[in-house]
């Protein structure tokens, strides 16, 4: 299925961005361009194969590692995508982290005080977490942080060479306004779920066999109720690594959605080919790490194997 997906996803992408009408020489040299001009810059890019050609060339490149060169920059795309992963990929993995606590502590209170005001509260702040936009709030707290408290630099990344505390501090701004809505909704997944566990009847025997309603949660509960919470996490990793062209646009980061971004914006098509490749990859491969913590979480999936 991983490689099935991979196929599939590489053949969609090379048909949607190569293939389907279009010339993407006549785009890069803009309408006035002469026919022989956009003919000579066809042939320098091997526009002019057989589509089957390239796709086979393009996929042979990405198995040995070579991504090719951009058209607008005249550098390996290599280098450009790795310069933005080594900011997507923190921010996403610092993104995660906020997302987990905030909604392992709201959904556990929440699900622990059902129907009381520990519930309500955690509730209502889901649900604004929702509502608001994370670009909006990447501009709130930009203007309270930044502006007024000056904590925080407005926007910009100072590069891991600059060290690891300046370069954390500012991704935290973002990772803020990217985390609250996925814990927005990690709360409520954690909050169903436990609740569903909780009418079981092994936690009832729990209970009745003295054990507290603390230890019946930390112990019993939360393990059970895993499985659903971990596969919408494994979810929101990937919508993370992949989604985060708005708010690095807000903050001025230079990660791989940004990229992507510039790279529509100049017309660059390889660069987005193998950019959105690489995404598809990294989700492929999230979902699969998800499948086979299954087999960590449920002691009962490994026995039926």
């Amino acid at each position: 299925m991983f490689l099935a997906t991979l196929i599939g996803a590489s053949v969609v992408i090379f048909v949607v961005l190569e293939v389907l009408p279009g010339n993407a020489a006549q785009t890069m040299l803009g309408p006035d361009a002469t026919p022989q001009t956009v003919a000579a810059l066809a042939h320098k890019l091997g526009l002019d194969r057989p589509p089957v050609e390239r796709y086979v060339s393009w996929i042979a490149g990405l198995a040995h590692g070579d991504f090719g060169l951009s058209y607008a920059y005249g550098t390996p795309i290599a280098d450009l995508i790795e310069n933005g992963l080594a900011v997507s990929l923190p921010l996403a993995l610092l993104a995660m982290l906020l997302t987990t606590a905030l909604a392992l502590g709201l959904g556990i209170l929440a699900a622990a005080h059902h129907r009381r005001l520990g519930d309500l509260g955690a509730m209502t702040l889901s649900q604004v977490g929702i509502a608001v936009p994370n670009f909006w709030l990447a501009i709130l707290l930009i203007l309270f942080f930044a502006v007024r408290l000056r904590w925080f630099a407005a926007g910009g990344f100072p590069g891991w060479d600059a060290g690891v505390g300046p370069a954390l501090k500012a991704l935290v701004l973002p990772a803020v306004a990217l985390a609250a809505v996925q814990a927005a909704i990690l709360t409520r997944v954690i909050r169903a779920a436990v609740l569903d566990v909780m009418r079981e009847d092994f936690v009832r025997t729990a209970r009745a066999k003295g054990l507290s309603r603390a230890a019946v949660l930390w112990r019993h509960v939360l393990r059970n109720a895993l499985i659903p919470v971990v596969t919408i996490m494994g979810l929101q990793f990937a919508n993370l690594v992949a989604g985060t062209v708005v708010v690095e646009n807000v903050f001025y980061l230079p990660g791989l959605g940004r990229l992507v971004f510039q790279s529509i914006a100049n017309r660059d098509g390889v660069v987005v080919r193998d950019a959105i490749m690489l995404l598809v990859v990294m989700v492929v491969a999230v979902n699969f790490l998800i499948d086979i913590l299954y087999l960590v979480i449920d002691p009962r999936l490994r026995a039926r194997r």
